[in-house]
């Protein structure tokens, strides 16, 4: 069992496989979070991530489904986002105190981080947690039951034509995000870019039986840039937090040294994010993907199908 299509299988038993696993996987990050919030809820967002790409990787076979389950999936996330970017928060000021070790020698990034500690403390207990921990696993548990209604093109030549258009669609959308934060600079450009990049690295890890090679450097490089884009996304939470007008972080005097080094973060982040995004999403998406199709198409109908109930055969 793995996160991985295998060309062997008819293309809808193995999404349906992969959905089921990763949403099982959810759930039993949901019963953690009770006790380990910080765990808990980071680790099943990430598989709810895992749902939502391959959703977009075969959404042009059954977009019904595929868009339906996808919203489903994103409401649920979104359950979670608040106590999750708290803890996100504290894991910020870490980093800045590791990387500018000198700056934040003398504690001014203490304030800031007992309020934020304080903060992650409060979204991390009392029933408002309880509350969307239970909602979302109710979501995920129905979510399950609707598995067996998604239905796929099975044959070869099909199946091979759904798979590159939902990873063509999602390289198009890293160029366009690309494009516009090397022109405009915005929060919103680079957060584009991001998901981008995540769900291009989770279609590689999907087609990883289909995708030409090489692969596994590219698989390196887009996941080492979906660190550095978060990286850079906490960033920019954490300006907009030291911009609201009540200060939900500090006085000026408190905040001033972290002001100060998220300047100097953000403008590496974003030199470095830019720099290695154009070397992974400058091509063309259609040229990109052209031999992903030709290859799909021969490694699937070449491929004897193997027999899903057979031990191993989803492995």
């Amino acid at each position: 069992m793995s996160y991985r299509i295998n060309p062997r299988l008819p293309l809808t038993g193995e999404v349906r496989r992969i959905l089921a696993e990763e949403i099982g996987k959810a759930l039993v990050h949901l019963d953690t979070a009770r006790d380990r919030p910080e765990q808990g809820l980071h680790k099943c967002r990430k598989r709810l991530k895992n749902v939502r790409a391959l959703l977009r990787l075969v959404r042009s076979g059954d977009e019904t489904f595929c868009v339906t389950e996808n919203q489903c999936y994103r409401d649920v996330a979104a359950l979670l986002a608040g106590p999750r970017e708290a803890t996100a928060l504290v894991e910020t000021i870490d980093r800045l105190a590791a990387s500018f070790p000198e700056q934040s020698a003398g504690g001014g990034l203490d304030a800031v981080r007992e309020t934020l500690v304080a903060r992650q403390h409060e979204l991390h207990g009392g029933a408002g947690l309880d509350a969307a921990i239970g909602a979302a696993i109710a979501a995920c548990e129905e979510g399950i039951s609707r598995i067996d209604i998604l239905v796929l093109p099975d044959q070869p030549e099909q199946a091979a034509d759904v798979l590159a258009d939902g990873a063509r669609i999602t390289l198009r959308r890293a160029r366009k995000a690309l494009d516009k934060a090397g022109s405009r600079g915005e929060a919103d450009d680079f957060h584009d870019l991001r998901k981008a990049a995540k769900t291009h690295g989770m279609h590689l890890s999907l087609l990883g039986r289909l995708w030409p090679t090489p692969i596994k450097a590219r698989r390196k490089a887009v996941d080492e840039l979906g660190e550095r884009l978060g990286e850079l996304h906490d960033v920019f939470v954490m300006r907009e937090l030291l911009d609201a007008d009540d200060r939900p972080l500090g006085s000026p005097q408190e905040t001033r040294l972290l002001s100060k080094l998220l300047k100097r973060s953000e403008k590496s982040l974003k030199k470095t994010c830019l720099a290695v995004a154009a070397g992974l999403f400058g091509d063309s998406p259609r040229r990109s993907t052209r031999k992903l199709a030709r290859k799909a198409r021969d490694d699937l109908a070449a491929a004897p199908r193997e027999d899903a109930s057979a031990p191993g055969a989803a492995g």
